[in-house]
């Protein structure tokens, strides 16, 4: 089968969490011996960013630890005809130009041959309902939504049955566990400090509760402002920039634990969503506490997988815990780690896709 995939960026992961997920579920379909192929934009933002800060070493690391997908650029006037020749699966995420979301579309009503799905793994559809609808779904077969609350949304609008819930997961062939270091101190954090959507809970629930415990903390991400890296400082904390993600195990390797602050829209607006973060760190069997999230759709068992604290107080002795108590962490790694092999793997997403394809590709069998 012949799989098309539209992206922001497949190769570039900078403030581009949505890569993650995605390059492990491409490369788990094109493994199983379908021919894969990603659509990004040369001039998206993301890919623009990282080779203005980083030049073209990332791009050539992801080459070669992706090389089973066909990643293609295309400029300011792509041609869906020619891009979907030949398909049988066509994903559209959701943050790729309106104008081409609508022009793929367009194909499929005028008779293409393939089942077009439109992917949302992003809190637009909440945050930004009006922009949403501005885009043409029109000739879709269904859209995909990385959680049960967004789906619900889109239920709302029309959707009905074509809508179906595909959560993120790890890519465990990057994600496991590392050599145990004893020697492992403070507390890391990985996440982008973004559009003020978590500041407040970023001081309550990591640099506090860690400085008042003398707890150094490291922190990696992108787009802190001069402002938060001034409250880093403040509070202790070095801040080291971005970090590739296929460099996160190794930098989990190197603490005893991490800590996870979901962005507001998904502890509130859509709530039952984990971020990526959660996978990976359980996946690399990274003990983990959690700022306040409700896992409505029973995805892990929280204090069993992870740790969740209420509060500023809750999190301090949930960090001290962490910290002294070498049971509770191998607990914790172990229980996280056997519920992703379990249930969350990109083989196990990968899965899910093809049982939706083939469930809206029903119309086309035994047709020449």
């Amino acid at each position: 089968m012949r799989i098309v995939y539209f992206t922001h960026s497949l190769a570039s992961c900078w403030n581009n969490g949505n890569a993650h997920f995605l390059r492990g579920l491409l490369r788990e379909l094109a493994c199983r011996g379908h021919a894969v192929t990603s659509y990004e934009p040369e001039q998206g933002w993301s890919r623009r960013n990282l080779v203005a800060e980083h030049g073209d070493l990332q791009l050539t690391r992801f080459r070669a630890r992706f090389h089973q997908i066909d990643v293609r650029l295309y400029g300011e006037s792509p041609d869906p005809e020619e891009m979907l020749h030949g398909a049988n699966l066509v994903l559209v995420h959701e943050w790729t130009a309106p104008e081409l979301v609508a022009a793929i579309g367009a194909v499929r009503k005028r008779g293409g041959r393939f089942v077009l799905l439109f992917h949302d793994t992003h809190h637009r559809a909440v945050s930004d309902p009006a922009a949403l609808r501005r885009i043409d779904l029109s000739g879709y077969d269904g859209v995909l939504a990385f959680g049960r609350s967004l789906a619900e949304v889109y239920r709302r609008n029309g959707w009905g049955r074509r809508v179906f819930v595909l959560h993120e997961a790890a890519d465990t062939r990057i994600f496991f566990p590392m050599p145990s270091d004893e020697r492992r101190k403070g507390i890391v954090w990985i996440g982008n400090w973004g559009d003020d959507e978590r500041s407040n809970e970023i001081r309550t629930f990591l640099l506090k509760p860690a400085h008042d415990l003398g707890l150094p903390v490291d922190v990696y991400g992108v787009r802190y402002p001069d402002a938060a890296r001034r409250q880093l400082e403040e509070y202790r904390a070095v801040y080291h920039g971005w970090l590739a993600n296929i460099d996160v195990p190794t930098v989990f390797a190197r603490h005893p634990f991490t800590v996870h602050i979901p962005r507001r829209y998904y502890a509130s607006l859509l709530p039952g969503i984990p971020t990526i973060r959660v996978f990976e760190a359980l996946a690399c069997g990274m003990p983990l506490v959690c700022a306040p999230w409700e896992d409505s759709e029973r995805l892990f068992a929280p204090g069993t997988d992870y740790l969740v604290a209420a509060d500023e107080g809750e999190m301090r002795r949930h960090m001290r815990a962490l910290m002294n108590d070498r049971d509770l962490r191998a607990s914790l790694a172990r229980s996280g780690l056997e519920r992703i092999r379990s249930r969350h793997t990109c083989a196990h997403r990968a899965d899910r896709l093809l049982s939706i394809h083939a469930e809206l590709a029903m119309p086309f069998a035994g047709v020449a």
